[in-house]
């Protein structure tokens, strides 16, 4: 019985971080309702308060599920110039917008998040970057590079998806292997 429980815990919970990905990627985040996230879950509001807490902490949970910076530091040190390099490339030629991307991007004007949002950037990007490079100067090396990537992110909110053409995308790798090459030192 007990497990059965926890299965359906589970499941809850999966149903609700679900609804409020596919919402907050929809609408962003001040569009988004706690009635709204517990229509689409099928869940009662109780339920969802009691498994994340307030709006804002189920945002920061969606962001921490999705928001990984997935495999692009799991490389030996040498490729990592190119490695970064390629997937900001991925990120400004890419038609799609990821639920994450699509996230920030209807989400970022509300002040409420710039914190989970800063957070996720240290914790997925930063500080993983930083503990990679070797020297006194490896948080300045991955700052800089945060930033191209920031930027990139930035770029693409602005101009949309297909910043250039799949013609176009091993001359910017390769642009951008020799920036990220200078920023990590």
């Amino acid at each position: 019985m007990d497990e059965i429980r926890r299965r359906d815990r589970e499941g809850t919970r999966c149903r609700i971080l679900d609804a409020a990905r596919r919402l907050f990627a929809e609408l962003g985040y001040d569009q988004v309702t706690m009635r709204l996230i517990s229509a689409e879950a099928g869940v009662n509001i109780a339920l969802i308060n009691r498994y994340f807490g307030t709006k804002r902490d189920l945002f920061a949970e969606v962001l921490a599920v999705r928001g990984r910076f997935p495999g692009v530091l799991d490389v030996p040190r040498g490729q990592l110039p190119r490695r970064l390099a390629e997937y900001v490339a991925d990120l400004l030629g890419s038609r799609e917008e990821g639920p994450v991307l699509a996230t920030l991007s209807r989400s970022t004007v509300c002040p409420e998040i710039h914190g989970i949002v800063a957070d996720r950037v240290r914790s997925a990007i930063l500080e993983p970057l930083a503990a990679r490079l070797p020297g006194e100067d490896a948080a300045l090396g991955a700052t800089a590079a945060t930033a191209l990537i920031a930027g990139a992110g930035t770029l693409r909110q602005l101009f949309g998806p297909g910043v250039f053409d799949e013609e176009g995308r091993e001359a910017v790798v390769a642009r951008l292997t020799k920036v990220f090459e200078a920023c990590l030192g």
